[in-house]
């Protein structure tokens, strides 16, 4: 019976899956989004949820305990700063586990572990500027990147020209080395 027996160990020691485990829940922190194998996702999300309800409290004893999970300020600001106040209103669920198939080398299930409400999400909500309402100022816009077309494909028709014209060049010494290496060998048939 494995009463009592929580969480994988990973083919690790405990200090390594420890050291292996802040640096994942660190990176989640920062980036909001890293890839891993399922296992390791299924485990940090364990991690990652109770950071999160750590920065949701806010206080000065919560901050020391995250503390000794993230050793790195900036990831412990913005947990404390940033994810506390978007996650504020849920209670619980903070991270995804999608799962993107197999690792190429060794076949490996991979997943996405990512927290719930994106940055780019939570940036979303707030008021934005008014769109442009008129089709004359969005065919004004549309009009800019073509007149930069022509210039884009006349400067990598030029390059193509420089890079025939370079391998033609190569081609020619070549040929010329090992005409003269031919002469002084003696291989021309005496």
């Amino acid at each position: 019976m494995r009463h009592l027996n929580q969480g994988r160990k990973l083919n690790r020691t405990s200090p390594h899956r420890r050291a292996m485990f802040r640096n994942m829940v660190t990176s989640l922190l920062i980036h909001e989004r890293i890839m891993t194998t399922d296992a390791k996702a299924k485990e940090l999300r364990r991690y990652a949820d109770k950071l999160i309800t750590l920065g949701k409290r806010g206080d000065l004893h919560a901050r020391r305990q995250a503390f000794r999970l993230v050793r790195d300020h900036e990831a412990l600001h913005k947990l404390f700063s940033d994810l506390g106040e978007r996650f504020r209103g849920r209670p619980g669920g903070f991270t995804r586990i999608t799962k993107i198939g197999r690792r190429r080398g060794d076949a490996a299930p991979m997943s996405v572990i990512e927290l719930v409400e994106m940055a780019t999400q939570h940036e979303a909500e707030k008021p934005t500027e008014t769109k442009p309402a008129k089709r004359a100022d969005k065919k004004a816009t549309k009009e800019k990147p073509t007149e930069a077309k022509p210039a884009k494909r006349a400067e990598n028709k030029a390059a193509k020209d420089k890079a025939t014209t370079d391998k033609a060049d190569r081609k020619a010494t070549r040929s010329a080395r090992t005409a003269s290496s031919k002469k002084g060998s003696g291989q021309d048939g005496k």
